[in-house]
C-alpha cells in the first residue's frame, strides 16, 4: 500500500483506490488532488466490507464510507448529513468519510422528487428519515454480530464510537472487526431510531469538514477537473435567443499562439487550445456573422406588456376556502400588483464541463445537482447508449438552480466529438450570464378586504412562466405550476375568504428555470409587502397585524414575537430610517426577518442591520443554519437593491458584475441569526433566506420614506427627495 505522502505526490484515482482509501471527497483527511486523472469505474466498492444497503460502507478497519447521495455546494451538507448517519450508526464520526454517489435514480433519488436530485432545500428533510433508518439498521446488524459471537443478549449491548460494548463481561468489538458477521445477520424492518433527547452529534455546531481545503485550495470542484492530455476550450453562443452561425472567419483565431482546432456548430463556435488564455485569445480573434433570426425583435417591454395583459385574465384555481366573491364585499378593498424581473444565477464557478468522447464511450467531469440527467443529456449529444457513458460528480461553486440544468453537458458534448481526447469547456462570464437559464419575470395582483383590523377576503393571482411544465411535465398538472404557487397557497395567516390562481405565461423566447427560492421569493415578496400596505390601511403595527392573524400558525407567530424583541422593532430611528418585517413559512422552516435601512436624499439605500429568528425544526448543525441564513439573505437582498436581466432586441444586456452587480462586503449589515429550539423534524433553509430579505428590505423602505414600492429592483428615484436618482 502506497503512503499518504507518495499519495500526496502522485494522487491518482487508481492510487486512491489501491491505498484503500477510495472517494472522491475525504473528510478524515484531505488529498491535495487536483483531479480525477483516471477514467476507470471503481471495482466493487461492497468486496471485503459491510454493506447493509446503498448508503453504507464499512471496511475491516473500521471506517464507515458514506455514500452521498446529495451534492455539496456551498450548504454545508456534507457536514450536516454524515452527522445524521454517524449518529444513528453510532460510528465515530472523525473518521466518516464521503464519496459521490454514482448515477442511479433507484439507489440515490431524492424521496421527495424519485429523482437524484439536490434542490429545493430538501437534502436535510428528504434524507433525514431514510439516513436515520440506514443508519439504525447497520447498528443493529452490527450489534446482532457481536451478540451471536458472545452468546449475550443484544439487549445487553452498546455502542459508541464504532464499538460495540458488553459491559458485563467487559468485552468490546470494534465495528471493522464484526463485518463478516455482520453480513450475514438478517436485515431489520423498522429498527427503532433514537430518541432526541440521547443525541450525542446532532444539535452540535460542528465545523465545516470541507472549510480547511475550501480555504487553501485543495478542494476540487468541476472546474478543477484534470486529465493527461487535455485541451481547453471555451465559446460563443448567437448574442440572440435562439440565432444561428451564418459565417466564421477563423483565419486570425488560428494564428494565436496555443490554439488547436475551432469547432463550428450550428448554434455555436469554439476554440480549443493548449490552455485557457490560447482559447480565450482565440475567441476573441473569430469574425462570426450570426443569423439572429426573429427573436431579434424582442425587447423587455413586449416581455412586461405581454404578461401584465395575461395577468388580466382568469387563472386556474388551485385554491379556494370560503367564497371569495362575498368575501371581497365585506369591509374596505385594497388591491395591488407586484412585478420581479428576470434574474441570473452568477455563481461564483463559472459553467463549465470536461469531456472525453470516443466513437464508443463518453466520460463527463463536472459539478452537477442532477447526476443522472446529466448522464442522459451526454448520451444524447453523444449518439450512444446510456450503459456507455459515465459521469462523475464533483463540488460545486454554486449552483442556486442552474445546475439543475444540463445544456452546458449536452454543448461539451458536442464539442467533444470534435477534439481528439479529453477536453475542458469553460464558459466565459459573459457567456454564463448571457446564456443562464433565467429566473422568470412575475406579476401578482392581489385583491383584499379589512374588516375589524383583520383580513376578510384575499384573492391572489400568479402570472408567470412554468417551469415544471418543462422541467417535470408529469408534476404540471391541470395547468397548476407547484413551484410557482409555492409559498403562495399555503399563506400562513387565518383568512376566512381565500383564492390563489395561477396564469402560466411564458416569455418569448427567454429560457427560464429554477433560481435559488424561485416561486417562494415571488409569492413571499408579494405577500408580505401587501401585508405592510393592509397594516398601514387598517392603522395597525405590522408585526401586531401579522400576529393577530397566526393563530393556525403557532410556530411562525413565536417566530415573529422574537425577531421583534432581538430587532428592538420598537425602538426609536433616525429620520429616512425604517424596520421591515417578513414573515413565511417556507420549505418546512418558519422564519420572521427584521431589515433596518437608511435612505439618503439620492434615494441610496443603506443597510443597517438584518435580525431573523427562526423555527427550522431540529437543527442538526446549528452553525450551518446561521451561515445558510446570512448567504441567502445577503443573496436575496443584493437581487432586491439590483438584480435585473433586461432584453434589447433579443439579447441579455448584461454582461459581468460591472452591470450585474453584487452586493459587496464594505455594504453587507450586521446579521443576526436566532434558531428556536425545536423538537419537530427538520426543514429546509439554504433558499428561506433568499425570500425572506427583499420584502423586509421594501417593507423598512416603506416606512422610513412612506414610499410602496411593488416593482424590484429598488427604484432609487422614486425615494429621492430632490427628484434625481
Amino acid at each position: 500500500m502506497r503512503s499518504l505522502e507518495q499519495l500526496a505526490r502522485s494522487p491518482s484515482r487508481r492510487a486512491v483506490l489501491r491505498s484503500g482509501l477510495a472517494g472522491a471527497f475525504v473528510l478524515s483527511f484531505h488529498l491535495p488532488a487536483r483531479a480525477v486523472n483516471e477514467p476507470e469505474q471503481p471495482p466493487d466498492s461492497t468486496q471485503g466490507k459491510f454493506a447493509p444497503n446503498a448508503f453504507i460502507r464499512i471496511d475491516r478497519s473500521g471506517q464507515t464510507t458514506l455514500v452521498m447521495p446529495q451534492v455539496e455546494m456551498g450548504q454545508g451538507v456534507y457536514t450536516a448529513i454524515p452527522m445524521i448517519l454517524a449518529e444513528e450508526l453510532d460510528a465515530d464520526f472523525n473518521t466518516v468519510t464521503l464519496e459521490h454517489a454514482p448515477p442511479n435514480d433507484k439507489l440515490y433519488g431524492n424521496p421527495i422528487f424519485g429523482i437524484q436530485v439536490t434542490g429545493n432545500s430538501n437534502s436535510i428533510r428528504s434524507f433525514w428519515k431514510p439516513l436515520r433508518v440506514a443508519g439504525a439498521t447497520a447498528r443493529l446488524m452490527l450489534v446482532q454480530a457481536a451478540a451471536q459471537q458472545w452468546q449475550v443478549d443484544p439487549a445487553s449491548c452498546s455502542t459508541a464510537n464504532g464499538v460495540v460494548s458488553h459491559a458485563p463481561s467487559g468485552r468490546t468489538a470494534g465495528y471493522g472487526e464484526l463485518i463478516d458477521a455482520a453480513n450475514t445477520q438478517p436485515v431489520p424492518q423498522d429498527p427503532p431510531l433514537k430518541d432526541p433527547k440521547n443525541f450525542t452529534l446532532i444539535g452540535k455546531s460542528l465545523k465545516r469538514l470541507d472549510t480547511p481545503n475550501k480555504t487553501d485550495g485543495k478542494v476540487v470542484y468541476g472546474i478543477d477537473a484534470m486529465l493527461p492530455g487535455m485541451k481547453f476550450a471555451t465559446l460563443a453562443q448567437c448574442p440572440v435567443f435562439g440565432g444561428k452561425i451564418a459565417h466564421v472567419d477563423d483565419s486570425a483565431a488560428k494564428k494565436v499562439p496555443g490554439v488547436q482546432h475551432v469547432v463550428v456548430l450550428d448554434d455555436l463556435v469554439a476554440v480549443v487550445g493548449d490552455h485557457m488564455w490560447a482559447a480565450k485569445k482565440g475567441l476573441d480573434a473569430l469574425v462570426i456573422t450570426w443569423k439572429e433570426g426573429p427573436n431579434a425583435k424582442i425587447n423587455s417591454s413586449d416581455i412586461w406588456n405581454d404578461l401584465r395583459a395575461a395577468s388580466k385574465k382568469d387563472g386556474v384555481v388551485a385554491k379556494s376556502v370560503g367564497d371569495i366573491a362575498k368575501g371581497l364585499t365585506q369591509g374596505e378593498r385594497v388591491d395591488a400588483e407586484y412585478e420581479l424581473p428576470f434574474l441570473a444565477h452568477a455563481a461564483m464557478e463559472p459553467l463549465n464541463c470536461t469531456v472525453q468522447v470516443t466513437p464508443d464511450s463518453c466520460e463527463v467531469w463536472t459539478g452537477t445537482q442532477v447526476l443522472t440527467r446529466v448522464q442522459q443529456a451526454a448520451a444524447e449529444a453523444a449518439g450512444l447508449p446510456l450503459e456507455k457513458v459515465r459521469a462523475y460528480n464533483h463540488l460545486l461553486g454554486g449552483g442556486f438552480g442552474r445546475r439543475l440544468e444540463a445544456d452546458m453537458v449536452a454543448a461539451a458534448v458536442r464539442i467533444g466529438k470534435q477534439v481528439d481526447g479529453p477536453v475542458k469547456v469553460v464558459w466565459t462570464r459573459e457567456e454564463d450570464i448571457q446564456h443562464d437559464i433565467y429566473r422568470p419575470v412575475y406579476r401578482d395582483v392581489i385583491s383584499a378586504t379589512l374588516s375589524g383590523g383583520k383580513i376578510a377576503a384575499w384573492k391572489y393571482r400568479i402570472s408567470g412562466s412554468s417551469i415544471m411544465a418543462r422541467w417535470a411535465p408529469s408534476i404540471f398538472v391541470n395547468g397548476i405550476d407547484i413551484d410557482a404557487v409555492d409559498s403562495a397557497v399555503d399563506n400562513p395567516y387565518d383568512i376566512p375568504h381565500f383564492q390563489v390562481e395561477y396564469v402560466r405565461a411564458e416569455p418569448p423566447a427567454v429560457p427560464t428555470g429554477f433560481w435559488r427560492g424561485v416561486g417562494s421569493n415571488n409569492n413571499v415578496f408579494a405577500t408580505e409587502c401587501f401585508m405592510d400596505e393592509l397594516a398601514r390601511k387598517a392603522g395597525v403595527d405590522p408585526i401586531a397585524f401579522r400576529i393577530g392573524m397566526l393563530d393556525k400558525t403557532p410556530r411562525l407567530k413565536a417566530a415573529l414575537q422574537l425577531v421583534a424583541e432581538k430587532s428592538g422593532w420598537d425602538q426609536p430611528l433616525p429620520p429616512r430610517t425604517g424596520r421591515g418585517v417578513c414573515a413565511q413559512p417556507s420549505f418546512a422552516s418558519f422564519i420572521a426577518t427584521v431589515v433596518e435601512a437608511e435612505v439618503d436624499e439620492h434615494g441610496e439605500v443603506h443597510l443597517r442591520r438584518v435580525t431573523s429568528a427562526v423555527d427550522t425544526g431540529i437543527a442538526v448543525n446549528p452553525d450551518t443554519i446561521v451561515a445558510q441564513l446570512q448567504g441567502g439573505l445577503i443573496f436575496g437582498l443584493t437581487a432586491a437593491l439590483w438584480g435585473e436581466i433586461t432584453i434589447e432586441r433579443g439579447r441579455v444586456r448584461q454582461s459581468n458584475f460591472n452591470n450585474y452587480r453584487m452586493l459587496r462586503i464594505d455594504e453587507v449589515p450586521k446579521i443576526d441569526i436566532h434558531v428556536i429550539k425545536s423538537g419537530e423534524d427538520p426543514g429546509g433553509i439554504g433558499e428561506t433566506g433568499t425570500a425572506a430579505g427583499p420584502p423586509a428590505l421594501r417593507n423598512a423602505i416603506y416606512a422610513a420614506t412612506g414610499v410602496a414600492l411593488r416593482r424590484l429592483p429598488i427604484d432609487r428615484k422614486a425615494l429621492t427627495t430632490t427628484g434625481k436618482a
